[in-house]
């Protein structure tokens, strides 16, 4: 008797260990690629299922968005600039049996491919563009690193650039820019402005002309200004009009 309890104290305990092992948890952000006898039997989850011991492998994956930072890249801009461009790209897979099955590693080969695209990318544009039109190419990223991961189950939600290095002989080149333009709008905006005064003191001078007085009132008008802003001897102008009325008068006396 004690023999056969023994055995079936065996075969109780291994019983419940093969129960055991089949009984499989999938969180809800991850599913269970099952494999039996080598072949896929497609993801379960989230929740409790079971599996044939010994004949059943699960595989694990994470179904959350990673955010997976690419490596800084020495990359020559279109206008032969060597320009350091690093970003990070937001992965998620959406597939898991073909991130499992078409890929052995899909975190490794897209974080490789994400190098290689923005060395691409970056190469086709000039390094104002770089700097001024990145929401462009973080869309251009997007799209192409989406295409060359699709395959693999994985989707790429966003690509950013999150600097760009220029060496320090371009960065004094481009201040110089900076400040030569700066220069040219304050000359535009000063000749504008002599530009603006000029028209408007050609109108004063055709209301003057039209009206003789108005001269010599505009005249009068200043004077009182200086003499309001300054204590300060005034030189009270002549018109020419006047010296040749007397001249002509005492011409007649």
């Amino acid at each position: 008797m004690q023999p056969a309890i023994a055995v079936l104290i065996v075969v109780a305990v291994i019983a419940i260990l093969l129960l055991a092992s089949s009984i499989k948890i999938v969180n809800e952000y991850e599913r269970g690629v099952i494999f039996r006898l080598g072949r896929s039997q497609g993801a379960k989850g989230p929740g409790v299922f079971f599996i044939i011991p010994v004949i059943d492998r699960l595989v694990r994956t994470n179904l959350q968005i990673i955010a997976a930072p690419v490596a800084s890249q020495a990359v020559i801009t279109k206008d032969n600039v060597t320009a350091t461009v690093d970003a990070v790209a937001y992965f998620q897979v959406i597939d898991p049996s073909a991130s499992v099955i078409k890929v052995r590693d899909w975190y490794s080969a897209s974080q490789l491919v994400a190098q290689t695209t923005l060395r691409s990318i970056v190469g086709r544009h000039e390094l104002d563009q770089l700097l001024a039109e990145r929401d462009r190419i973080d869309a251009e990223l997007q799209i192409a690193l989406d295409a060359q991961t699709e395959p693999w189950g994985v989707k790429v939600h966003r690509v950013e650039i999150r600097d760009v290095g220029v060496p320090p002989q371009m960065q004094r080149a481009m201040a110089r820019q900076a400040e030569a333009e700066r220069e040219r709008r304050a000359k535009i905006i000063a000749a504008e402005g002599e530009l603006a005064a000029s028209e408007k003191l050609a109108q004063a001078a055709h209301v003057i002309a039209a009206e003789p007085g108005a001269l010599q009132l505009r005249q009068l008008q200043t004077m009182v200004e200086i003499s309001a802003e300054n204590n300060s001897t005034i030189i009270f102008p002549i018109p020419v009009e006047l010296i040749e009325a007397l001249s002509a008068a005492r011409r007649t006396g």
